[in-house]
């Protein structure tokens, strides 16, 4: 008896503060870290009229930006998703030497500063560089235009789909594979039906979290995009211009229009990961 109380006393006994401490805390943090800042961009904003605002987002240049910040976001991510696919293929299901070296680099776009990678790329793929040399000659030009933009979005969005795809891999049941294998499916059968729709949550969320981490990115794309108007450059370095420019007003305008975009994006992710609890039965 006297363990069983100790017991339900060391249970009922909280490693943190109560509920309203803890949250009272959050609260607090996430308005200095976030709120505020976010909230001052969004003010900043109302000093512009509708008609001012309306102008300064949806001028050719800031179109010409968008299309190609989203268009370049979209088709990087899809190549991730399937490379990032293969990858996370390779490392889960074979043993070979170096393993431990191929998947430590997946993580290096993560801690490689983006303008270290940008500048790295443009080293390789200008028309002087290691690559494009002798691409060049050939008509392909890989840098200082929108391929450049799509190449370094393609780097610095691959991990995100490899790890969120690797660790549903590892614990997919292989003995329904085997059974699948057993009862005469070819192995496009296998994986179309009984691998793929496992994983489909899992990449539906690497889809995402790499066309999201893609639409903000800066430092790697302008050393390899050429930065020409209308033609290679970012929303970002939009919104850098204007501000270089001293037009604030016009900067905050275009930032919120990608602030309203960047959530609504993470609203996607997180319900898609939810999808993936239910889907593999994980705890929420």
């Amino acid at each position: 008896m006297a363990l069983f109380s100790l017991a339900r006393r060391h249970k009922a006994a909280r490693v943190l503060p109560g509920f309203n401490i803890t949250l009272g805390f959050t609260l607090t943090y996430l308005s200095l870290i976030v709120l505020i800042p976010l909230s001052a961009l969004v003010f900043k904003t109302f000093t512009l009229t509708w008609d001012q605002f309306w102008a300064a987002v949806t001028g050719p240049r800031v179109m010409a930006s968008y299309r190609l910040t989203f268009g370049a976001s979209l088709i990087a991510a899809l190549v991730n998703v399937v490379f990032g696919l293969l990858v996370a293929w390779v490392l889960v299901r074979y043993n070979f030497f170096g393993k431990r070296v191929v998947d430590a680099l997946v993580d290096l776009p993560f801690a490689l500063p983006t303008a270290v990678a940008g500048i790295s790329l443009t080293a390789l793929l200008a028309g002087n560089g290691w690559v494009g040399q002798y691409l060049e000659p050939m008509g392909i030009q890989l840098a200082f235009n929108p391929n450049g933009v799509v190449i370094a979005l393609i780097f610095i969005g691959l991990p995100f789909v490899v790890r969120t795809v690797q660790p549903v891999l590892e614990d997919a049941e292989k003995e329904l594979e085997e059974a699948a294998t057993c009862l005469g499916a070819t192995r496009w059968q296998t994986f179309s039906r009984v691998i793929f729709p496992s994983i489909a949550p899992a990449l539906l969320t690497g889809f995402a979290m790499a066309f999201a981490r893609a639409i903000g990115e800066y430092g790697s794309v302008i050393f390899i995009a050429g930065n020409m108007p209308m033609v290679s450059e970012i929303t970002p370095l939009i919104i850098i211009g204007k501000l270089e420019q001293y037009d604030y007003a016009g900067a905050t305008a275009v930032a919120v229009v990608m602030l309203v975009i960047s959530f609504i994006l993470l609203l996607v992710i997180n319900a898609l990961q939810a999808w993936q609890r239910r889907h593999t039965g994980a705890p929420a």
